[in-house]
């Protein structure tokens, strides 16, 4: 099996629950993980025949710009994206860090995580 990752891609955006999150915004942390079998074609070296990681930066950049109130709810909408570019893929893993959630009390990160 073959994984593609990216760790740590930075984003704000405006998610959140409660509208002052929406108002304000949050800066949030995105990791992805997809892994899928290798055919013949990878020895060709070719781009289009492997998980493009500048086009997961693209899908996870284009859901973080629509405002939800769940990161559940984006994490989902990466994951959809994801499965609908590369329907070879054997696992996808998303996680999403929410820094400084408005919590009585000091949190360094809130996170999601959905797997396939």
């Amino acid at each position: 099996m073959i994984i593609i990752e990216l760790k740590g891609a930075e984003f704000f955006a405006y998610h959140g629950f409660y509208p002052e999150e929406q108002l304000l915004g949050n800066k949030f942390i995105v990791n992805i993980e997809v892994g899928y079998l290798p055919s013949k074609i990878i020895l060709e070296d070719d781009l289009t025949n492997t998980v493009d990681y500048e086009y997961l930066h693209f899908i996870i950049n284009e859901q973080m710009k629509q405002t939800k109130k769940l990161i559940e709810t984006v994490a989902y909408g990466i994951m959809n994206d994801v499965k609908a570019k590369y329907p070879f893929i054997k696992t996808l893993k998303v996680t999403i860090k929410k820094s400084h959630p408005p919590l009585h009390g000091e949190v360094d990160y809130s996170a999601v995580v959905l797997t396939l």
